[in-house]
């Protein structure tokens, strides 16, 4: 299928060919009929591209920021990849469409096959023919409204959220300034509800276009008429709610606002202008500022977009859906006109070129539709899309023969092609001598498509069924969200594959013995956990250094976590699982991989209120190992900081930046430069391939993965318990 992307780096604009989303469970695929241009939000994304690295940095300072931090954090080699890779990948385009309901996903039935739908969303209601949609960013289209009107949904609730903000009343008078797409909507809705309305622009087609469809008064912003009309329709107060929908970096309309608000009147910001708020005009008038954000609540919380859960009725009167289904309830009633607002509707095909009009002023609109071709016959997603939940590999009951030597070059697929997968895994095995790169397959369809450009996929996917019965394939990564790990590793298991799973391979006990399961039915223990830092060169060679022990050892190992950003997956421990749950296990291993042993006995303990750590593990021979996982530490102390002590030595590890070891009589301390960190991925990947190629041992003996998930799954026992737990009991 086709979708618009722009590559932020460059600013190329493409229709590009990408693979058909899959129907997961909980949403619907969609084919669009049309989607709207946001002449506002996206053609300020599509200008940003457009500027040099210097514009885009002073444009997002707080993704600088971000980026300081990460150097800090992991070092500049390490942050500049992932920086230029998200820069220089393919990004979506688009939040607002119409489209028939081609498939509909397990737990979904207010829906079915052929309904039209509305859609929201920058992840889900993108210019491109088809997407897939969870049920809270959908809502069914009224009966006689025009699928080019309902393409007006997403951005009709923008509009909608914001006057809810504003609580108009009957009979006030309202000022909106900035007449775009957004700002007509806005002044319509105000009219209808009965609040008289006076516009802002500079443009006198849109000043003339709000009085044509209701406004009372519109005028420049530097015309004395706007302020003659407030002061008439108000009798000199002022107006009731000032409502901000223009954007651009000039502070006259938030100073226009104070001057022609009433006092204790309201000021709502919808658009991205400027807010240098002037103090003594808004403390004066005592104005009340609030912002209105996007289309109302449920909007940037992963359980109610992504997750399905609504908010009850009785609490939240106005959710994102029920903002949607409103707006299109208004224009089917003839409440709002949008049809006046599209000055063009362009052949989808012509995305790039309509783009390139806009953004270079050739193209002066409102509002612009994309029109979708009709499927031809038989071109409709099949009854059997691909879901994102794989069926067991058929059979008939007998297990898949064990993976032995891979022939040159070794095939690998890759299950998921996000941020540590594009930086950390893919860069290394891009470039790797008898290495393939067979197929990457996710859930985006963009994802994908990114992947496959930067990477040399042969093929890329979101058929996950394809991967596991290709049997060109030697081997499989599986890179997706922690959730998911043991169901796809176990799944890869059974069509006989090896597997790379990124930490952590199972987030419950029952998922752990569901992969033990897997191996024992195939008879393939071909299993690969990513604990890379067992592999970081620096640490080896101080644990050789070190050498072998005596007696009973010490080790603490202080992990600086941090706190993470508001929104982070991480974060939804629901279906995440916990931070540590999902990190732990790098600390596990690498303390078990340097006392040279399995730990038996887990113990933790957790200071209220926040989420920091203290995890003693206990191993056979008397050691102890005390994983202190903090994230309330300052944000420029080193992340990972290590000591083991045993026999009169003393080995230190300093975030992968340097090593010191010391016996008594002297000290050895490592050359490695400051800040070049290697925590061992490319080591690691080496040995996983190794290992597939000549069908020797994994790197990790599949008993350590094991014991060192059951340890980190034991964390949660011993802290619900208040007492140690054995690996026995754990498991």
């Amino acid at each position: 299928m086709k979708q618009v992307v722009q590559n932020y780096k460059s600013g190329e604009l493409a229709l590009l060919d990408v693979p058909v989303p899959g129907c997961k469970p909980g949403g619907v695929l969609v084919r669009t009929a049309y989607s709207l241009i946001s002449t506002g939000t996206e053609l300020m994304k599509v200008s940003e591209a457009g500027m040099s690295m210097l514009g885009k940095a002073r444009s997002r300072p707080d993704q600088v920021a971000k980026v300081v931090q990460s150097v800090a954090t992991n070092g500049v080699p390490a942050t500049y990849r992932k920086v230029m890779g998200k820069l220089d990948s393919y990004t979506p385009l688009g939040y607002s469409l119409c489209g028939v309901v081609e498939q509909v996903g397990d737990g979904i039935d207010d829906v079915k096959a052929g309904d039209l739908v509305a859609c929201a969303g920058n992840e889900h209601a993108l210019h491109a023919e088809l997407n897939w949609v969870p049920k809270n960013l959908y809502a069914p289209v009224p009966d006689g409204l025009a699928p080019r009107h309902a393409a007006f949904g997403t951005v009709g609730s923008i509009a909608l959220q914001g006057v809810r903000q504003g609580e108009s009343r009957l009979g006030e008078v309202a000022l909106v300034i900035g007449l775009g797409l957004i700002g007509q909507l806005v002044a319509q809705l105000l009219t209808a509800s009965g609040v008289r309305v006076v516009g802002v622009d500079p443009d006198p087609e849109r000043c003339e276009l709000a009085e044509r469809l209701g406004a009372a008064a519109c005028g420049d912003p530097a015309s004395p008429a706007v302020e003659s009309a407030v002061a008439e329709l108000t009798h000199g107060h002022g107006a009731d709610q000032v409502y901000l929908a223009a954007g651009g970096g000039s502070n006259q309309p938030v100073e226009l606002a104070a001057r022609l608000c009433r006092d204790r009147g309201r000021v709502v910001d919808i658009g991205k202008c400027r807010l240098d708020l002037p103090w003594n005009a808004y403390y004066e008038k005592e104005l009340d500022v609030r912002f209105s954000r996007s289309y109302g609540p449920g909007r940037y919380d992963p359980q109610y977009e992504i997750e399905g859960r609504d908010y009850p009725i009785g609490y939240v009167r106005w959710t994102e859906r029920r903002n949607l289904a409103c707006f299109l309830d208004l224009v089917a009633r003839g409440r709002v006109d949008v049809e006046p607002l599209i000055t063009r509707t362009a052949a989808f095909d012509d995305a790039v070129e309509t783009y390139q009009s806009l953004k270079d002023g050739g193209l002066k609109a409102v509002a612009v539709l994309f029109r979708y071709p009709e499927p031809a016959a038989g071109e409709g997603a099949p009854a059997d899309a691909p879901a994102i939940t794989v069926p067991a590999v058929r059979g008939g009951g007998k297990a898949p023969a064990p993976v032995r030597a891979a022939k040159k070059p070794v095939r690998l697929a890759f299950v998921g092609a996000g941020n540590y997968a594009t930086s950390m895994l893919l860069p290394h095995l891009a470039q790797r001598d008898g290495v393939e790169l067979s197929t990457v397959v996710t859930t985006t369809a963009l994802s994908a498509a990114n992947a496959q450009r930067k990477f040399g996929f042969r093929e890329a996917t979101t058929d996950l069924d394809a991967v596991l019965g290709d049997a060109s394939v030697d081997a499989v990564f599986v890179v997706t969200r922690h959730s998911s790990h043991a169901e796809l590793t176990r799944k890869a298991l059974l069509a006989g594959k090896a597997v790379f799973v990124e930490k952590p391979l199972a987030l419950s006990e029952d998922e752990l013995t569901g992969v033990l399961d897997a191996v024992e039915e195939s008879g393939n223990d071909r299993l690969q956990v990513g604990f890379n830092r067992r592999f970081a060169p620096l640490l080896k060679e101080a644990r050789d250094r070190f050498g072998a022990r005596t007696g009973p050892a010490s080790l603490r190992y202080l992990v600086n976590a941090g706190r993470l950003d508001h929104g982070s997956w991480y974060l939804q421990q629901g279906t995440e699982g916990s931070r540590f749950a999902g990190e732990g296990g790098h600390f596990v291993d690498t303390a078990s991989w340097l006392l040279g042993a399995d730990p038996v006995s887990v113990y933790a303990l957790a200071p209220s209120g926040n989420e920091d750590l203290q995890v003693v593990l206990g191993y056979p021979d008397g050691s102890t190992a005390t994983i202190s996982y903090v994230t309330t530490g300052a944000a420029g102390f080193p992340k990972e900081t290590l000591d083991l002590v045993a026999d009169g030595k003393v080995l230190q590890l300093d975030d992968f930046v340097r090593t010191s070891v010391y016996d008594g009589r002297k000290r050895w301390v490592s050359s490695r430069l400051p800040k070049a960190r290697d925590k061992g991925q490319s080591a690691e990947l080496a040995a996983f391939v190794k290992a597939v190629r000549t069908g020797g041992p994994m790197p990790v003996p599949l008993g350590s993965l094991v014991a060192t998930t059951a340890a980190t799954l034991a964390v949660r026992a011993a802290l619900t318990g208040g007492a140690p737990v054995t690996l026995a009991e754990a498991r």
